[in-house]
Order: structure tokens, then C-alpha cells, then sequence
């Protein structure tokens, strides 16, 4: 089983929010992702997807691009990004979503010998765009959400699992690692797959290692709206 992951989706196929709009290269994105998905992924493997995969309002307005996405090979793990309006309770959800999808929401889900835990995250304070009055309750709560999810990881785990967290903000801004760094370091947390920035924000990632944790940015537009394999887990 592989592991892929590609973010920041932005589907709008009843929203009419064609993202073009930011530029050509986002031109029928979607037929785009969807070419190299299938060449890619087999209906055997998983597929992080760390946030903002609709443009919809109501979870009916994003019936459609989770269809879409559902009808692509492989299963689906998604977290919430910034514009995911569309995002209801985890009960609504659970019941919403096609077959092959499972949203995480500060929770985790075991694939072979890796263990996904997820969170949306937030602005962090290092972030330019941060303004305490705005952005710092939703912070805070985001911290403790993923202490749960790490918690809800760690009853998951075997002795011999691997550990991923899967966020839609970007735990590391500019090189410098947010208030989400020490809590994975702590837990033995291997990567970190997350999305959220795009074009000239690019030069705030950090892809690589870091004090033993692997960063791994999967903005679609970033990949060239491709797929990528970040690894293998051992089937059950």
C-alpha cells in the first residue's frame, strides 16, 4: 500500500468558482489532477488530503466534488481546511461522505503500520497574517485538537507503527516552528503532511527535516496538481 498525498483541491464544480481566476496555471485544475491521479494510484492505496477541498457553503453544494473525488482510485483521508465551509459534525459527515473517504477532525485512523493523525491547525503568531483578537482563541483550541488527535493516535499504535500528522496550516512558518512542533516532537510524530500556501507563500515552507521531523508541503498547485508518494505502509 502507497501513500500519496496532494491538498488545496479547491473543487468548485457547483459553487462556479473556477480557480483560473489565480492564474492560467489553475485552468481545469481538476481535469489536470485527475490525469495524474489515475496514473498514479491504485485503488490499494491512501491519499492525504490536508484541507480546503471545496469551495461549497452546504455539504449538499459539495456533493458533487466529493463524488469526483470518491470516483478517483484509492481511499481518501481529509482533514478541514481555512475554506472548507462546507464541513459539518463528524456525525453529519460520517453519514454525508461517499464510500472510501474518512474525515479526521482532531481524531486518527490506522492504515497498516501507519497511524494518520489530524488537525486543521491555524495562523500561528509568527505568521504575518496573525492578529491576536482574530486568531488567537482559534490557535489555542487548534494546539489542544491536536493533543487530541495525538492522543486518539497514540491507542491506535503498535510498537512497530509509524506516525504521521496531517494539518491543513503550516506548523513551521519561515523556518521557524509554531507551538504544533514540540507537541509532535514529543510524540514521535516521523512527517508532517500539510497544505494551505500557495505561489508567492511559497518561500514560508519548510520541506525537509527538522529536529528529526520530516515536512512535507502538498499545496496541488505546488505539485503541479500531481499526486505525491510519500511512502509505504505494511498491510495488516
Amino acid at each position: 500500500m502507497r501513500i500519496f498525498a496532494l491538498g488545496d483541491l479547491h473543487l468548485s464544480f457547483s459553487s462556479g468558482k473556477p480557480m483560473d481566476v489565480f492564474g492560467e496555471h489553475w485552468k481545469d485544475h481538476h481535469e489536470i489532477v485527475e490525469r495524474h491521479w489515475r496514473a498514479l494510484v491504485s485503488g490499494e492505496d491512501v491519499v492525504l488530503v490536508p484541507g480546503d477541498v471545496s469551495w461549497a457553503m452546504t455539504m449538499e453544494d459539495a456533493r458533487p466534488d466529493l463524488e469526483w473525488l470518491a470516483a478517483l482510485p484509492g481511499r481518501k483521508i481529509l482533514v478541514k481546511g481555512n475554506h472548507d465551509y462546507w464541513w459539518s459534525s463528524m456525525t453529519r459527515l460520517v453519514r454525508f461522505l461517499p464510500p472510501g473517504i474518512i474525515p479526521l477532525q482532531y481524531s486518527a485512523v490506522k492504515v497498516g503500520n501507519l497511524v494518520v493523525a489530524g488537525t486543521r491547525g491555524w495562523l500561528s503568531p509568527l505568521s504575518e497574517e496573525y492578529r491576536e483578537e482574530r486568531d488567537g482563541r482559534i490557535y489555542r483550541r487548534e494546539l489542544l485538537r491536536l493533543e487530541m488527535a495525538l492522543d486518539a493516535a497514540a491507542g491506535l499504535a503498535g510498537e512497530d507503527d509509524d506516525l504521521l500528522v496531517m494539518m491543513h496550516f503550516p506548523p513551521v512558518v519561515s523556518g521557524r516552528p509554531t507551538d504544533f512542533f514540540p507537541l509532535m516532537v514529543e510524540r514521535g510524530v516521523r512527517t508532517c503532511v500539510y497544505g494551505h500556501l500557495h505561489g508567492q507563500k511559497w518561500d514560508r515552507r519548510v520541506d525537509g527535516e527538522m529536529e528529526g521531523l520530516r515536512y512535507v508541503l502538498v499545496s496541488a498547485d505546488r505539485l503541479g496538481f500531481r499526486p505525491l508518494e510519500i511512502g509505504e505502509a505494511r498491510c495488516c
